[in-house]
């Protein structure tokens, strides 16, 4: 990726960051929602009585096998530069899900850059839209309540 970027004529990199797009908000409040299903199963069988036992036991294996490929996925993603941006000092790049650059932006091609934060309880993601001459616009999503490419993008150093 250093050596495309190079290329690209972006200058330094400044870090790199996880971005996703609508399936990885989707899986977001997928795994969020099992959770609150989870909770309420365990509030139950505390609570009302213990027939909810087995229901609890198969939430239970389908919560951790959801956290361990999330898990994964993070490393994954992470190591091979899948869904990711890349931010330099003349520009970013973003790649897609097979690690392929999807959009290289120059900060000089920049007109707006658009940001709008969703920090609820079951969907929290900060949604990116970078509009840029001569082309199309560029968009993507950081997921999490305050992910480092907020404050990396909006409030750059």
């Amino acid at each position: 990726m250093r050596d495309r970027a190079e290329a690209l004529g972006l200058g330094e990199e400044r870090g790199t960051y996880a971005v996703a797009g609508l399936w990885g908000a989707l899986a977001q409040l997928a795994r969020r929602l099992l959770a609150g299903l989870f909770v309420a199963l365990l509030v139950c069988m505390v609570v009302i009585s213990p027939r909810f036992q087995k229901g609890l036991i198969t939430m239970g294996t389908v919560m951790l096998s959801l956290f361990g490929l999330t898990l994964a996925w993070r490393g994954i993603s992470a190591r091979f530069g899948l869904r990711r941006c890349y931010l330099y000092t003349r520009g970013l790049v973003v790649t897609g899900t097979f690690g392929r650059v999807r959009h290289a932006v120059a900060w000089s091609e920049v007109t707006e850059l658009k940001w709008m934060a969703n920090p609820t309880l079951l969907l929290a993601f900060h949604r990116f839209e970078i509009e840029r001459r001569g082309a199309g616009r560029v968009a993507f999503l950081a997921l999490g309540i305050k992910p480092p490419l907020v404050e990396a993008l909006v409030e750059p150093k």
